[in-house]
């Protein structure tokens, strides 16, 4: 990034309360007497990410590119709390932080909120806090890298006025290597790191604070005799993303389930997690579920082949790290999976696809609808990555 030379004279600033016009006014306006030399960016603890284009959610004719422009003496500025700035990076890639240098940065302090998405649609919040209020140079904020395309700056105001306004900001790039592709944590608060919910009412799918294996939120799957959303067989209550990993993909995926101390032990199926083919009926190629007293793991539909099993555990969370490399051929394809830090399931070669057909994961609890009791699980962590290291 090209650094210009600050101007030599002594920059003159005057001891207003405010940088910016009025809450009422439509713009805001820089005092006559308040001059910044235009410097370009000089960032601190970041490696800047070039940006294919942003926009905004309005601005007061100092428009969103004005922030790429190397000039702190520039600006995008939108009045409201909520304002938002959004930064494309024109393919996925690994974000660590954001560099932001704020248009009076020296004389308020901003509310802000980072949040990161791969496709321009679904948005995880990785960051909220506020600026220093103490220089109009560039402030980094960081936090755990993540792979998306699009970062987006929400402004909640400033300790002066409601303003969104800055000069200059650079997405930061991740460690190299840094291979996570997916979080379906529940850290947003909401679902929308998922594509979609299969549910009879919204009770049946909920985000609680208690009992928690990670972060803030966890998923409370419940089940009810006769819970059927999509008109389909068995009951259930699931979210979906559509991970359509590609034939001959390999990818790591860490899960935390706990199953309620008084979750149903009955002799007939109740699947947590399964990575559903495209087809409209039949078993899935992937699935995790309880039989009895048992958790186990089938590869291949029905009948499969159960490639792991283990005591049943209530009220204990269990960590599941699963290895999966995606093929319909047995000799390509194959299974690790980690329970709890051991590996209880070394790499097993078997096919993991049906023929032409891809996968998607799907996530709570479907079971027989010969089943009466009520049945409870809980889902947290679920993280999507191409390294182990990214998933420990």
């Amino acid at each position: 990034m090209k650094k210009l030379l600050v101007l030599a004279e002594t920059l003159l600033l005057i001891a207003a309360a405010g940088c910016g016009a009025p809450e009422t006014s439509a713009t805001e306006a820089t005092p006559e007497s308040f001059t910044t030399a235009a410097a370009g960016l000089t960032v601190q603890n970041c490696t800047p990410l070039a940006t294919q284009s942003v926009l905004a959610s309005g601005n007061d004719g100092n428009v969103p590119d004005n922030t790429r422009d190397d000039r702190l003496d520039t600006r995008w500025s939108n009045f409201g709390k909520g304002s938002w700035i959004d930064y494309d990076l024109g393919s996925t890639k690994s974000i660590s932080g954001a560099a932001i240098a704020w248009h009076a940065g020296n004389t308020r302090a901003n509310q802000f909120t980072l949040m990161v998405s791969p496709d321009g649609m679904n948005y995880t919040q990785v960051y909220s806090g506020t600026s220093s209020g103490k220089t109009e140079a560039a402030e980094t904020y960081t936090f755990a890298a993540r792979t998306a395309r699009r970062l987006r700056i929400y402004v909640n105001g400033n300790t002066l006025n409601e303003w969104a306004s800055i000069a200059e900001a650079r997405p930061c790039a991740g460690p190299t290597g840094a291979s996570v592709v997916w979080r379906g944590d529940f850290e947003t608060g909401n679902t929308s790191q998922w594509d979609r919910s299969q549910m009879v009412s919204a009770d049946r799918l909920q985000l609680v604070t208690s009992p928690l294996r990670q972060g803030r939120y966890a998923l409370k799957a419940t089940v009810r005799q006769g819970d059927d959303p999509i008109n389909s067989s068995g009951n259930r209550n699931e979210l979906v993303k559509m991970t359509r990993e590609p034939v001959g993909s390999e990818y790591y995926y860490r899960f935390n389930t706990m199953f309620a101390s008084d979750f149903p032990s009955v002799r007939t199926w109740q699947v947590f997690a399964q990575w559903h083919h495209e087809g409209s009926s039949g078993s899935p190629p992937v699935e995790f579920y309880v039989y009895g007293e048992e958790m186990r793991l089938n590869i291949g539909g029905d009948p499969g082949v159960i490639v792991w099993k283990a005591p049943l555990v209530r009220g204990q969370w269990q960590d599941f790290i699963l290895h999966v490399k995606w093929s319909s051929d047995a000799t390509v394809g194959f299974v690790e999976l980690y329970r709890n830090g051991q590996l209880v399931l070394p790499k097993r070669n078997i096919a993991t696809q049906f023929p032409g057909m891809l996968n998607y994961l799907k996530v709570g609890l479907y079971r027989s609808d010969t089943v009466t009791q009520t049945g409870v699980v809980y889902h947290d962590g679920w993280t999507m990555a191409r390294e182990l290291a990214d998933v420990l």
